[in-house]
């Protein structure tokens, strides 16, 4: 029998590094394959050598049988291979439609069929569920957006095989649960799918097989009704994974306090007489599907974007008007919803990248010189305390994994001990060891008192992390209610807008 992908004896290394050691990976036609392992076990790698992004040191890849050239991304798009990256690929300044139809025309094409490209784009947007602008400019749109785009962009190019790398990083459950549904009805006409992903409950619900990294090699392969999430998450680390549990402790006094606060984009309300207040020592955990005004919120709370009515204060400073250098200054620290455009340089060292909120303090400068090696003793520590795995100081901050990547960005934030935190979809794209530290550090950080503004699409790190919740949709925000009393049927339904008995929102 052909299998429909087979992966021989890859491997790849980068310098001392191998990412890939030795692996092979077969995939049936009309199967669901998840690929697991910790954020740095070679997943992503494995899936660009298979796309052609790599070309892979040693080993072979055969698409139907047929050997696929390497480094060879258009020779694998002929193929059938389609793929979703974990990290966006899209141009900002082009629209939903330009960035789907991008290199699917020939160039000898005098004219754009771009009306019957828009037909065909939102017979698959109803199709998915994933709905779209098509003339809307990519560099507008949300996160969770922007990932429908790239979803949409794969699907749009009638692919036999189709990989997807944290597809449903940025979805809410019910728009994963749909996708995945969808992709199912497709495999039963003979589509092929490799799905990473850290989410067990949908790598339990939605394939047919699993095959585990570790470290760069293939160290499981079960199938999945014969398996358990929690068999599946000792498996990729080597170790059982606990996460931590929030502990009833005394709330102080308010340190962050929002009051009718309103930021507009033109003429369309992003965030609309918004009220909340955090305390010193406890978690606000805000939901919501993306897209309902969680961007403007984190720009508000980094200083990126100042409201147009109502205060803002910090441990009873008026910060409404600040930039982000004085925000930091007032007592804030944030860890952004995209860690790679907006918490990082991926060019900048690690070093460079933990004091770069800090650059003009007399710690890490003096007379417009940085103090490179106090930096890089600064940054060493952070290593050793929040266990970032195979970095040194000067390691490019780019070549780490999404885990450790994110490790940096909140030990960088925590270890100024600030009064707010804003953890804005901290866990997105990250593995089961991963999250528990992050959960831990946030739970160390509210015992020592800081006060924490956790926006998440989880809807069970929100429980679990948050003392109070509320709900955003449509700019608006919901009254708190308490973490305890806050079950999965009433949070879908704020979420939805409905925050009473008689009362809609939508």
């Amino acid at each position: 029998m052909t299998h429909a992908l087979e992966l021989n004896g890859i491997t790849k290394r980068f310098g001392t590094l191998t990412a890939n050691d030795d692996v092979t990976l077969t995939l049936d036609q009309g199967e669901i394959l998840a690929l697991l392992g910790e954020n740095g076990a070679g997943k992503t790698t494995l899936m660009n050598i298979l796309f052609g992004h790599y070309a892979a040191d040693e080993g072979a890849v055969r698409v139907f049988g047929a050997e696929l050239p390497s480094g060879n991304p258009r020779a694998a798009i002929e193929a059938g291979v389609g793929m979703v990256h974990q990290h966006f690929t899209l141009a900002g300044n082009l629209t939903v439609l330009d960035n789907v139809m991008l290199g699917s025309e020939p160039l000898t094409r005098v004219r754009s069929a771009r009306s019957d490209a828009q037909d065909k784009l939102m017979q698959i947007a109803d199709k998915f569920g994933l709905p779209v602008m098509p003339e809307a400019r990519v560099s507008t749109l949300s996160v969770g957006e922007r990932q429908r785009v790239e979803i949409l962009k794969a699907l749009y190019r009638d692919a036999r095989i189709l990989i997807l790398d944290e597809p449903t990083a940025v979805l809410a459950r019910p728009e994963a649960i749909r996708l995945f549904e969808t992709l199912r009805d497709m495999t039963k006409e003979g589509l092929s799918l490799i799905f990473i992903s850290h989410k067990l409950h949908e790598v339990m619900a939605a394939s047919d097989r699993v095959a585990v990294l570790r470290g760069g090699k293939m160290v499981a392969e079960r199938t999945t009704s014969e398996s358990s999430a929690s068999e599946l998450a000792e498996l990729m680390v080597g170790r059982k994974v606990e996460r931590p549990v929030r502990q009833d402790h005394k709330i102080g006094a308010p340190v962050l306090v929002a009051n009718k606060i309103r930021v507009e984009d033109t003429d369309k309300a992003r965030l609309d007489d918004v009220s909340f207040t955090v305390h010193a020592g406890e978690i606000l955990g805000i939901v919501g599907v993306s897209g309902n005004g969680q961007a403007a919120l984190g720009a508000l709370l980094s200083g990126l974007m100042p409201p147009t009515a109502g205060e803002l204060t910090l441990a009873g400073q008026d910060v409404s008007d600040l930039g982000p250098r004085e925000v930091i200054r007032a007592g804030a620290g944030r860890v952004p919803e995209d860690r790679h455009a907006e918490g990082v340089v991926g060019e900048l060292s690690l070093w460079e990248n933990a004091v770069l909120e800090r650059l003009r303090t007399p710690e890490f400068s003096r007379r417009g010189f940085v103090r490179q090696s106090a930096a890089r003793a600064y940054s060493a520590k952070l290593i050793e305390r929040f266990d970032i795995r195979g970095a040194t100081p000067d390691t490019r901050i780019g070549l780490l994994s999404g885990g450790n990547m994110q490790k940096l960005i909140l030990g960088r934030v925590l270890a100024n001990n600030p009064r707010f935190v804003l953890a804005n979809q901290p866990t997105r794209g990250l593995d089961e060891g991963a999250i528990a530290a992050v959960h831990a550090e946030l739970l160390t950080a509210r015992a020592d008192g800081a006060a924490i503004l956790l926006i998440s699409e989880e809807l069970e790190e929100a429980v679990a992390l948050s003392d109070r919740i509320q709900a955003i949709v449509k700019g608006r925000l919901s009254e708190p209610i308490s973490a305890d009393e806050a079950d999965p049927q009433r949070l879908g339904l704020m979420m939805a807008g409905v925050w009473t008995e008689d009362d809609d929102a939508a």
